[in-house]
């Protein structure tokens, strides 16, 4: 168990933060629950609250990542309540806008930019001057990268460039960390069960064409996954994680 244990995890309302969530507070954890919907951080909250010996090891702190106010806020709470940030699951994220990217306005180009790219190094930077000043000093931070920092989809030009882009974020964080005692990774996720991978299930545009529904796996495995990561001491890093459904069209010509 890791009762002395603080993680940040962002996105934490739904989804693939909400899996990482339950996983390291079923694991002891301190969790800071961060996303813009009160509301949903508050569900997480309860359910966790739920388990025995629970009690107060739960912040949420509803945040916008596009706002580096918000961003610095969410952890000098943080610090605030719990005196150290020794994980931060960054994975907060958004899906493409729809149809072609020819048809797409500067405007929903920079909402994907603003929180795939943008929002995660927000919190990053915040992680890491946290984490460089604290005592002991150090930590491990977990950046969400996807399948699509590997090879895209159609019409996925935003995600898939953010993504990309996730990817030399994560390696320079890895190599800058090395200095102050911070282990940086990424996780790069193949069909999960969300919200955003649903559609998954009604058929999706393949690479030659034909639409095909494709295979989909529990989100708690990726909280699994998460978890892994996280408890590794801090002289090993994984640096790049993928799990994946295991029949989905990822490996292969497609």
């Amino acid at each position: 168990m890791n009762a002395d244990k603080v993680a940040v995890i962002t996105g934490a309302g739904s989804g693939i933060g909400k899996a990482v969530a339950l996983a390291l507070a079923g694991d002891g954890y301190r969790v800071v629950l961060a996303g813009r919907r009160a509301a949903l951080l508050d569900e997480v909250k309860a359910h966790i609250q739920s388990r025995p010996g629970a009690g107060e090891r739960v912040l949420c702190v509803p945040t916008d990542v596009c706002d580096p106010t918000a961003v610095a806020r969410l952890f000098a709470q943080a610090v605030a309540r719990f005196g150290r940030v020794d994980v931060l699951f960054n994975n907060a994220g958004r899906g493409n806008p729809p149809g072609s990217f020819l048809d797409w306005t500067p405007e929903q180009w920079r909402d994907v930019v603003d929180v795939n790219l943008n929002g995660m190094f927000y919190c990053l930077q915040q992680a890491f001057r946290v984490m460089c000043d604290q005592t002991p000093q150090g930590g491990r931070i977990i950046n969400n990268g996807s399948i699509s920092a590997h090879a895209p989809r159609p019409n996925s030009a935003a995600y898939t460039a953010t993504k990309h882009a996730v990817m030399g974020l994560t390696k320079t964080a890895a190599l800058d960390g090395r200095a102050y005692n911070i282990a940086v990774g990424q996780i790069d996720i193949g069909n999960a069960m969300t919200d955003l991978a649903s559609r998954m299930a009604q058929g999706v545009p393949q690479a030659n064409g034909d639409v095909a529904i494709e295979p989909l796996m529990d989100a708690d495995i990726v909280g699994q996954s998460v978890l892994y990561m996280a408890n590794l001491p801090l002289q090993a890093n994984v640096l790049f994680h993928t799990v994946m459904a295991t029949r989905m069209p990822f490996v292969g010509r497609g």
